[in-house]
């Protein structure tokens, strides 16, 4: 695996687009506070990190919810990797934008941890744009 981070999010996209309850996957210090930000923005409905022997999973409860036609719908409609290893993208405190149109929020790596860019705009940070959620 090249990018775990981008496995991540690929990951818990087709977990949603498949409607299933919850997905697991290798765990990592940044996997589980990308999972704290989402149980804190509400995406998801709650994550717990399992040890395997020597390994460690993390586990992510998705969080879905009913659309007008009655259909159970993921509370994550999307995820976007912004910043790859072939290609960083940073951003200044005075350029971070909201993303779409307000109903996602971007997660920014800053020098005092993960941000969301309301969060790294209100401390004053730039960083790096790890990745979009909506």
């Amino acid at each position: 695996m090249i990018d775990p981070i981008s496995d991540m999010l690929t990951r818990i996209r087709n977990a949603g687009r498949a409607g299933h309850a919850e997905v697991s996957f290798p765990s990592s210090k940044i996997k589980a506070k990308l999972a704290g930000i989402m149980l804190d923005k509400k995406m998801i409905s709650g994550f717990s990190v399992e040890e395997n022997g020597n390994k460690k999973m993390l586990n992510i409860a998705l969080k879905y919810h009913k659309n007008e036609k009655g259909e159970s719908v993921s509370q994550i409609q999307g995820l976007k990797r912004v910043s790859r290893q072939g290609q960083r993208i940073y951003v200044r405190k005075s350029d971070i934008v909201p993303v779409k149109s307000g109903y996602g929020f971007s997660i920014i790596s800053t020098s005092k941890g993960l941000y969301t860019d309301g969060e790294a705009k209100k401390a004053g940070l730039g960083g790096e744009v790890i990745c979009e959620i909506w």
